[in-house]
Order: structure tokens, then C-alpha cells, then sequence
């Protein structure tokens, strides 16, 4: 298997749906063309029915729609890792179509969608709290915060003025037909990414299945039958093949894709060398507003501290669950843990990593290609080892140890491994604190190939220093990424819904890097920069995340039914069963 920077192309899923015709995507292209203006002239009214079928229709096939997934994932249904198909499938879009609904009522109230606050400013840009929406989220994820931070130039006083762009001017409106690539690994991502194109953008929408997950399709028909009775949304099945002929259709006004920087590079500029050519001078073949979620090495910066055998052995599982969720097949799953060389508890800390993963039950490598790729580095790093049993068909959890920061062009930097693998980079310790969170910023800046998401882990006692915590306040705002989280994965990022979703702004087209524009966002703003979540070093109960729960699947089911309906008397029994992890 050829290494290249970025992505590697994966193999193609097996079908297990016909794959669309032609005539069948032009038939879909052609009643969505006919229906477009009619859907940016849908009253706001109409739309907060959608969303609420939308929701209603999630909920009553949550169930088929989980076990479903797990099948094809290989995991038990009753078995606690079933949580990550509850979560991220049905659950979170659930609470999607719920925050973007409110949005919806608040500007019929209120003329624009009433975030949480507050809004701060530090160095003239402007900063507005997102999380947690409401009563529910605080006190489900106590002491979890999360902020956008706007572009520079955007002022308190403008924030009005660059929420829900599309319901501001009526006669300005003009209709669209989007084609939505959906990802093949989070549920939850395609139906997501569709909601953001037809309620955030106006735009109605054909939603072409990946391969590995399109089992789901006939799921996602039944959740938007509204929709798709009425003619706003459509859904195709097919590969590379059917998304290219999609992407250069005529009638297709513009993209929205989850998925590799290489699928992104053939659509623009076409394939082999003369695309190759294209994309050397900037000559794309296709020229449409093309939004993307791309993937990312994912950088982890550990920041020295006083940790107790309690905050390292907590950590060890916060990190390794980091990569192990979706048995590492996610665009924002650890792939580099950044540690100050010198560090007294740095090997404690790596040995907490590698118990973490040793005692996470092994996982069925269900994304094509799973295994070359682990291969692919291991060719690069023969001295790494699989850390617990594995059986055909897995991959085992890997940590390739003991790299260092300035071997810059590691395979490890550069490329995603999207497997169960990830690395562990050191950065000489230059005695300071501040000294070597400036260096890691500027080895994950300039590194580290995408702008994704990062994280930074730091002791309470730790942000105490002012030194250290003005170093840290530095770090966030310096990391180029579309998501900075303090002691947090940043898929929990991803998992707020109210948060931006997507890369750090400014990748260009000839070097897409993680992509371009953000989902999710469902307080509408349209000159988001990043997104940042702070989180405790330690939380009171364990997280949902972690491999070790043993009572997340129940949890996670009740919270489907808490998002769909909210209502304080479901409380108590998540409390309960969340207590028992």
C-alpha cells in the first residue's frame, strides 16, 4: 500500500443496496431542481414541522436503527460499546433537528436564534458560549463549556447580523440543489450534514449513501419521508463513480462531502497525472461551492503537572478511548500524544495509555482496508507492538512510542492512519512550561498534516500558575484548528451539536488539508474561526466514552428518549445508570 500525505484511499464498501442508476440520479436531480424555490419560500412554520418529524420518525426507529449498525459493525447490541451506535446515530440527530427547531422558533420570536452566552472578547475577537443549550445539558455535562470563537473583525455588535444568513433577506433567496456525500463511519454524520445543507443553507438536498454504511439508507428515507414526499430531499446509492458524476452534474449547485482529502482532490481536479497537474497550478476541473469534513492527525498535547496515580490512571483512559471509539475509524480520532520529553511522569503516563488500551475489548476492522493501513505503518515503524489479543479480522490497538517531535515528515505526522494506531511524539523540554507549549503549537501547526481538532490535557493545579495558564490561553487561541478542547476528546466537539463543526478556516483548494466551511453550528452564525470546549481533569462520573463503562448503552438509549421529548422526571434514571459505569 502506497503512504502518501493525508489520507490514504480506502477501498471501496461492498453494496449491499443497488447502486443508482443514471437515470434514476437524473430523475432525482430534476424533481429537486423543480422543487428548489419552492423550498426557500417554505415558511419557517413548515420547516419546525419538518425538523419535529424528523425527530418523532428518529425516535421510533432508534432501535432498528442501532442494532443495525452494530450488526454491521460486529458488536454485540447488548454489550455496553452499543452506546457509540445510540450516540452517534440516532441520538445525535435527534438533538440536532432539536437545537436547529429552536433556533427555528427563536426567529420567528425573536428575528435570530438566542444562544446561551455569554460572549467575551479577548484581543478584539469575539467569543460566544454555545454550551451547555439549556438546564438538561448542565446537568448531564457538568462543568463542560464550550465557545465559538468568530473571525477577527467580527464585533459584539455584529453577532445579530451574521446568524441565519438565509432567513434575513426574502429577496435574496435563491434556490439550490446540494449534493450531500455522506461519510461511511459515524451514523449520525449524513443525516446531520443533510439538516445543515436544507435548514442552515436553504438548500434542498441529494444525499448519496457511502458504500460501508449505506444499510442505512432506507433508515434515513423513513426519518425525512416529509421531506421526501415533498419533494425537498432525495437519496442515491452507488460509489466514486455514481459521487462523480453527481459532483459535475449540471444541475448540482453545490457539494457537501465528509470523507478523504483524496475523494475531495479527484472530484476538483480529476485523477492520475493530469489531476495531478491540475492540482499543482490550481486548475480545477469542477468550480462549485464545495464544503468538506476531511479528516486530521489528530494532536493530544499533554502539559506537565502534579498528577496523582488517580489523574494518570483517569487519563490513560481518557487517552486510549480517544482512539479505540468506533474502533479507531474516525476523522477525529487521537493519532499523536504530544509529551514534554522530560517529564518526570511521562513514562507513567504512556504505560496508563497502553494499560488503557490493553484492557479495551478488540474490535472487528469493518472499514475496508483497516488492515494494509496498519501495515502501511508498521512497514515505517517495525519496532511498534499491538497491545492486547486479537483474533482474524481486528486490528490490534497500537501506540508507536518514542518519536520524536523534530522528526519531521514521520509518516505518523503526515499521514492518517484511519485504524486503530496512533503515535507518541516527544518535545524537548526547554525547563518551561510556556517555552514547551509554544513548541507544541508550532509542531501541531506545522507538522501535523490537518486542522481539524485538537486537544490539550492540563492539571487544575497546573492553571493556578498564571504563567501556565496564560501559556495555556495562548496555546488555544495559536492552535489552527477548527476544534480546541482542554481535557477533552474533541469528538465531544462534534457530539455538543450546538458547537461549529469542520476545519480550521483557510485551507486553500490545492491543499484542502481537513476541508473547508462547518456543520452543525446550529445557532447559525456564519463568520465562525473555531470552536473550543473546556471540560474537568477529572469528572465526577466516568465519561461515556471511556471503554470501561459498563452502563453507557443504557444511558445513552435514555438519552435518545430525553433528547426527543425532554422532560425533568426521565432525569433520575440517567443519573442512576450513569453512577453505575
Amino acid at each position: 500500500m502506497t503512504v502518501s500525505v493525508g489520507s490514504i484511499i480506502h477501498p471501496e464498501g461492498a453494496h449491499t443496496i443497488a447502486v443508482s442508476t443514471r437515470e434514476e440520479m437524473d430523475r432525482f436531480l430534476g424533481e429537486l431542481n423543480a422543487n428548489k424555490e419552492r423550498w426557500v419560500q417554505t415558511s419557517i412554520e413548515r420547516r419546525i414541522e419538518y425538523l419535529e418529524s424528523i425527530m418523532a420518525r428518529t425516535r421510533a426507529l432508534a432501535e432498528r436503527w442501532t442494532r443495525l449498525a452494530c450488526n454491521a459493525k460486529g458488536i454485540p447490541f447488548g454489550d455496553p460499546v452499543s452506546s457509540e451506535e445510540w450516540n452517534s446515530g440516532p441520538h445525535l440527530t435527534i438533538r440536532n433537528a432539536r437545537l436547529l427547531r429552536n433556533s427555528l422558533r427563536d426567529i420567528l420570536e425573536h428575528g435570530t436564534p438566542q444562544f446561551p452566552g455569554p460572549v467575551t472578547t479577548r484581543k478584539g475577537q469575539t467569543i460566544v458560549g454555545v454550551f451547555p443549550t439549556d438546564i438538561y445539558d448542565r446537568l448531564l455535562w457538568t462543568g463542560i463549556r464550550a465557545e465559538i470563537w468568530m473571525e477577527p473583525g467580527v464585533t459584539p455588535t455584529d453577532l445579530a447580523a451574521t446568524q441565519a444568513l438565509a432567513y434575513q433577506d426574502d429577496s435574496d433567496r435563491v434556490g439550490r440543489v446540494s449534493l450531500v456525500l455522506g461519510a461511511g463511519n459515524i451514523a449520525s454524520i449524513p443525516p446531520m450534514d443533510a439538516m445543515y445543507k436544507l435548514f442552515a443553507e436553504n438548500e434542498v438536498v441529494l444525499l448519496k449513501m457511502n458504500p460501508v454504511n449505506e444499510y442505512l439508507g432506507p433508515l434515513f428515507a423513513d426519518a425525512f419521508a416529509d421531506m421526501i414526499d415533498d419533494g425537498f430531499m432525495r437519496i442515491a446509492y452507488g460509489g466514486a463513480a455514481e459521487g462523480d458524476y453527481l459532483s459535475h452534474h449540471e444541475l448540482v449547485g453545490s457539494i457537501h462531502m465528509t470523507g478523504s482529502d483524496k475523494t475531495h482532490d479527484a472530484i476538483v481536479f480529476g485523477t492520475g497525472e493530469e489531476g495531478a497537474a491540475r492540482k499543482a497550478v490550481d486548475d480545477p476541473i469542477l468550480d462549485k461551492p464545495f464544503s468538506s469534513e476531511l479528516g486530521s492527525v489528530t494532536p493530544v498535547i499533554i502539559v506537565p503537572g502534579p498528577w496523582s496515580e488517580k489523574d494518570l490512571e483517569h487519563q490513560g483512559m481518557n487517552i486510549s478511548a480517544m482512539l479505540t471509539h468506533n474502533a479507531g475509524f474516525n476523522c477525529i480520532a487521537a493519532r499523536v500524544v504530544v509529551t514534554p520529553e522530560s517529564w518526570t511522569l511521562r513514562d507513567r503516563l504512556i504505560d496508563a495509555i497502553k494499560n488503557g488500551l490493553s484492557i479495551t475489548p478488540e474490535r472487528p476492522a469493518y472499514y475496508p482496508g483497516a488492515e494494509d493501513r496498519w501495515k502501511a505503518f508498521l512497514k515505517e515503524h517495525p519496532e511498534a507492538a499491538g497491545l492486547g489479543e486479537t483474533t482474524p479480522g481486528t486490528v490490534p490497538w497500537t501506540l508507536i512510542e518514542g518519536l520524536r517531535a523534530e522528526s519531521t515528515g514521520d509518516v505518523c505526522f503526515t499521514t492518517e492512519s484511519f485504524t486503530g494506531l496512533f503515535a507518541e511524539a516527544s518535545i524537548p523540554s526547554p525547563g518551561s512550561t510556556s517555552e514547551y507549549l509554544r513548541r507544541a503549537v508550532r509542531f501541531c501547526n506545522e507538522d501535523l498534516w490537518g486542522t481539524l481538532g485538537a486537544t490539550l490535557i492540563v492539571h487544575p493545579k497546573s492553571l493556578k500558575d498564571p504563567e501556565v495558564r496564560s501559556a495555556v490561553n495562548e496555546a488555544i487561541a495559536d492552535l489552527r484548528y477548527g476544534t480546541v478542547c482542554v481535557n477533552l476528546w474533541t469528538g465531544v466537539g462534534f457530539f455538543s451539536t450546538s458547537a461549529t463543526w469542520g476545519a480550521f478556516p483557510g485551507s486553500p483548494r490545492s491543499d484542502i488539508q481537513s476541508g473547508q466551511g462547518v456543520v452543525h453550528n446550529t445557532y447559525l452564525f456564519d463568520r465562525p474561526q473555531k470552536s473550543v470546549m473546556w471540560g474537568p481533569f477529572r469528572t465526577p462520573v466516568k465519561p461515556l466514552w471511556f471503554a470501561d463503562h459498563k452502563t453507557k448503552h443504557h444511558v445513552t438509549k435514555k438519552m435518545v428518549d430525553l433528547d426527543a421529548d425532554p422532560s425533568p422526571v426521565k432525569l433520575p434514571g440517567i443519573f442512576w445508570l450513569a453512577s453505575k459505569g
